[in-house]
């Protein structure tokens, strides 16, 4: 009864509610006539009156990667001392499944301390055609580590050298933990440092009035967690920096304010998050990236400043910046118009370039150890030596900028796989100076620059010099993909190609991952290539052993030729095999090569005069191409003939060479 009751006294102050706020809809109404009765919607008996609520806040745009770090960091460049003051916090989270009871950090400074540090030894303290100078003596020192909790780390610190126990060497050190770090937790470190700014022969220095800090700050090493690039156990993937390496590190987040002298201007990776600051003769600039694994960043009082806004059907829109040193002020067309075809076409190859910046820059000619180098959002071009450079100006950048792609994307570890980085990335620099510039490379000519093939899973500093690594991990590692293209065919290559790129990106894979990829679209495997050309050290290799010429038997007419070739490298098939005659017939075969080697007896009116094997250079990864060709001897009859033929092959031969 009391609850009967209570709900009859609700329903009828309910219904009094509702007639008030009809009564208070007409009288708006009535004094409000100008307003639209959409906008002023009067609710039914018993139905709640509206609530008006604030427009949602704009959503943040998904991460992209996983963002396992996130820097904050704070340097001043001292141009009269050469120096870098930096303070940052880094906050790092484990992504693994076991606590971490160490932090470990590449130094890469340190490299140049010394003639006896690893990578000034492999090298022999060149890099390219730069060498070291005796001014070319650059350090960091960590001055302060320390928790949130104000809790010193310094004194736990440790140089490691798990490469090679070089003691002369500090670019790898390991800070022990207070207390190890849970699966999923985070922490964060704070640390102060300073660097010594060498003059520039590889990658980071100065030259005269320009600034370029690349690896230039405490960068946290990578914890593989188990499965990545097929590891077994979860752990930290540690190296010190070599002559032959490029790096390695985690997709974050980066917050960077950095204090130059007012007359420079700088170039960094993202974007700026406010106009630069000046106060005191100083100018501060302060930029933001995300989804990006290092951030880089160039000054120098001379740039000379360009932007432009780009967008094509994959590129929403993205400003370009150009940092041209002077001399090459006047070649800014061809600058820009590199980086927008670049863009252009590996977006829409692979998949859309997702940044909003993209700066490029020029460095003077004495900072040409800066040049040729990529970073996320920002490369630099070669040096400006030339007043009227060729089209190298345009390969380069558009080479650093398919870095963007396989390397800023796809970030595989450099150290040890470097082939998936630069061989993919000169691979698709060639198909955007085919496309775009009608520059066509000979690969038949670089194949035969091959004289040390190496497999190509190789840790960077376990090929012989400089001249092997590139030889492999370059140009090798192209032309093994563009085996891979001759056999799949063009269109289903452009798959295997888009399908790496977008399963992998914003991830770490490695070579077998790519395998994977190759079978996956292709439906087909790919075991015997790859263990031939990928994990061995493998090139083809065909060559005409001998040629016997005699009479046919039994009085028969003509001449029987008998024809030795021999398979000397890896397989390939079919190996096109031209039989020339000496009354001028040819005859065509192509070998299977699953054998070792095939006899070939042929009858004929007229003896065989020579033999060559694939004189079209349809074999990609053949480099031994003098022991193709062999010719008979012949009788005095023919001679002036013969010399006719070999004219014609050697013009075939060349005919398609591009010096």
């Amino acid at each position: 009864m009391k609850t009967l009751l209570a709900n009859r006294t609700l329903q009828w102050i309910m219904t009094a509610l509702a007639g008030f706020v009809v009564t208070l809809g007409l009288y708006s109404l009535l004094n409000n006539p100008s307003e639209p009765t959409s906008v002023r919607k009067i609710p039914a008996v018993g139905e709640p009156a509206p609530i008006e609520l604030p427009p949602p806040e704009p959503k943040a745009p998904p991460a992209l990667s996983s963002r396992v770090v996130e820097y904050h960091i704070s340097v001043a460049l001292h141009p009269e001392e050469k120096r870098l003051l930096g303070t940052q916090s880094l906050t790092w989270q484990n992504a693994g499944s076991k606590p971490v009871s160490e932090l470990y950090f590449h130094l890469y400074p340190n490299a140049f301390e010394s003639p006896k540090t690893t990578f000034n030894k492999e090298s022999g303290g060149k890099l390219r055609q730069d060498e070291r100078k005796a001014d070319s003596t650059g350090s960091m020192e960590l001055t302060s580590i320390k928790t949130t909790q104000g809790e010193d780390l310094s004194t736990r610190m440790e140089y490691v050298r798990p490469d090679d126990g070089n003691g002369s060497d500090r670019t790898l050190v390991k800070i022990p933990l207070l207390q190890p770090v849970p699966p999923g937790g985070k922490i964060t470190v704070l640390m102060d440092y300073t660097v010594r700014m060498p003059a520039v022969y590889a990658r980071m220095g100065y030259a005269e009035d320009f600034y370029m800090a690349g690896q230039w700050f405490p960068k946290v090493a990578v914890y593989e967690t188990a499965g990545t690039r097929g590891r077994s156990e979860e752990g930290w993937n540690l190296h010190q920096y070599h002559g032959n390496s490029e790096f390695y590190s985690d997709f974050g987040i980066y917050d960077v304010k950095i204090k130059v002298p007012a007359a420079f201007t700088v170039a960094a990776t993202g974007f700026p998050t406010k106009p630069a600051s000046e106060e005191n003769g100083v100018k501060t600039y302060r930029f933001y990236a995300d989804d990006v694994h290092d951030f880089a960043w160039a000054a120098s009082p001379r740039f000379v400043y360009y932007e432009e806004a780009f967008s094509s059907p994959n590129v929403p829109g993205v400003r370009i910046k150009l940092y041209l040193d002077p001399k090459h002020k006047d070649l800014k067309n061809r600058y820009l118009q590199a980086a927008k075809k670049s863009l252009t076409r590996y977006s829409e190859w692979y998949g859309q370039y997702p940044y909003d910046t993209l700066s490029i820059v020029v460095p003077p000619e004495s900072g040409n150890g800066a040049g040729g180098m990529e970073y996320p959002t920002l490369v630099t071009a070669w040096g400006a030596a030339d007043e009227k450079p060729s089209l190298e100006l345009e390969r380069v950048v558009v080479h650093e900028i398919g870095h963007q792609f396989f390397y800023g994307m796809v970030a595989s570890n450099e150290f040890e796989e470097a082939w998936l980085d630069e061989g993919f990335t000169s691979y698709a620099e060639d198909k955007v100076m085919e496309k775009e510039y009608g520059v066509k490379s000979n690969l038949p000519l670089e194949a035969g620059y091959v004289t040390t093939p190496k497999p190509l899973k190789l840790f960077s500093w376990d090929f012989g010099s400089h001249h092997e690594y590139a030889d492999n991990v370059y140009t090798r590692a192209k032309l093994v993909l563009y085996a891979i293209e001759q056999k799949a065919g063009p269109e289903v290559m452009n798959r295997i190609m888009k399908t790496y790129f977008q399963r992998w990106k914003f991830k770490h894979p490695s070579t077998e991952d790519f395998q994977k990829t190759v079978e996956d679209v292709t439906k087909t495997g790919w075991g015997e290539f790859f263990d031939q050309y990928v994990y061995n050290g493998l090139m083809a290799d065909y060559s005409v052993d001998s040629i016997r010429t005699k009479h046919a038997p039994d009085g028969g007419s003509g001449y029987v030729s008998e024809v030795l070739i021999r398979k000397r490298g890896g397989q390939v098939s079919p190996v096109p095999i031209h039989f020339h005659f000496l009354d001028g017939t040819v005859q065509v075969k192509d070998w299977d090569s699953q054998a070792n080697e095939v006899l070939y007896k042929l009858q004929h009116t007229a003896p065989v005069d020579w033999v060559a094997i694939d004189p079209e250079h349809r074999l990609i990864l053949e480099n031994k191409h003098i022991n193709n060709f062999m010719k008979t001897e012949v009788d005095e009859k023919w001679s002036i003939r013969w010399n006719v033929g070999l004219s014609k092959l050697i013009e075939t031969l060349l005919g398609g060479v591009a010096w």
